[in-house]
């Protein structure tokens, strides 16, 4: 039995008069369940040389074949929880392309085997910067060997299997993925054509990604960026969060530097059609991936 017939016999049950209605029969069985697969969508645990770490990659593949120059990739970190929304989301690209003209991505997920939709001590192994490879001791750092991974493993595995566009590939990552999204991008911007930072942790050991910013500044051809933040980041409600908490994040600092880095950016000639900023209402710094990635896909699909 479909959702569709049990919300079609909810209805109807409640439109038929009182008298008339009987105690609902049981339909289901625990037997009956059976766990929700995303359609067109595969994953595979693959083992990183250049980490040394395990990582759970999701794929959804767009239902239209691939264009001339390949299908556009959006690489998602924090993918345990965001690659079904990111994959939902390219859905409904495809099933609007012929109204939007946009070209439906391929979605490709960087996660970790698991049930836990983030898992705290990888990704601040993975997305925070630093040099040399993380100790068990400073258990962070490990940027650069992360995007060694996605660089000269990953992707290369993508293209083996799927027809890709090199020129239309973009990165989206929140907080500390937001973090890593920017050290891609100063340390090695041509990585992807689309960069999309939510709400990135620029406050991370004293503001080091900012370090490299000076040499990209100087470059002539820039990528795209978009820079999302949640209005309300560094707000917090009191009621939900105690004093030490608030203290913390007031060392945290999440909306005034992201404004600080787009008016940076903006003062560069080269940037200034490339780097869009949105500071988005009524947010908190967890939902704020959400509105920042609808926001992300469709400044991907309209790169020119």
């Amino acid at each position: 039995m479909t959702y569709r017939h049990l919300w079609c016999g909810a209805l109807l049950a409640a439109l038929l008069p009182a008298q008339a209605q009987t105690p609902p029969t049981p339909v289901l069985s625990d037997a009956a369940w059976s766990p929700i697969v995303l359609p067109a969508s595969h994953q595979l645990d693959v083992r990183s040389k250049a980490t040394g770490h395990a990582y759970r990659i999701f794929m959804s593949v767009p239902a239209s074949p691939p264009p001339p120059s390949g299908h556009p990739v959006l690489y998602v970190l924090d993918a345990n929880a965001a690659f079904p929304v990111a994959a939902f989301m390219a859905r409904s690209a495809q099933s609007r392309r012929e109204v939007t003209g946009h070209v439906p991505p391929l979605v490709v997920g960087i996660g970790y085997p698991g049930d836990a939709d983030f898992h705290v001590e990888a990704r601040r192994r993975d997305y925070t910067g630093g040099t040399g490879k993380p100790e068990a001791t400073a258990p962070d750092g490990g940027a650069e060997l992360f995007l060694d991974f996605i660089e000269q493993e990953l992707k290369p595995l993508v293209a083996r299997h799927h027809a890709i566009d090199p020129q239309r590939q973009a990165l989206f990552g929140h907080s500390f993925g937001g973090l890593f999204v920017l050290h891609t991008l100063f340390t090695r911007p041509g990585s992807f054509s689309s960069y999309l930072a939510s709400s990135p942790s620029i406050w991370w050991q004293d503001k080091r990604v900012l370090g490299a910013l000076p040499g990209l500044m100087k470059n002539k051809q820039m990528p795209r960026l978009q820079l999302s933040v949640g209005a309300l980041e560094d707000d917090p409600p009191k009621g939900h969060y105690p004093p030490e908490v608030r203290a913390m994040m007031a060392k945290r600092p999440m909306v005034s530097e992201a404004r600080q880095l787009f008016s940076r950016l903006r003062q560069v000639p080269a940037w200034e059609d490339k780097v869009v900023y949105h500071e988005l209402a009524g947010e908190q710094h967890g939902p704020a991936w959400l509105p920042a990635m609808t926001r992300g896909m469709q400044f991907f699909l309209e790169q020119p």
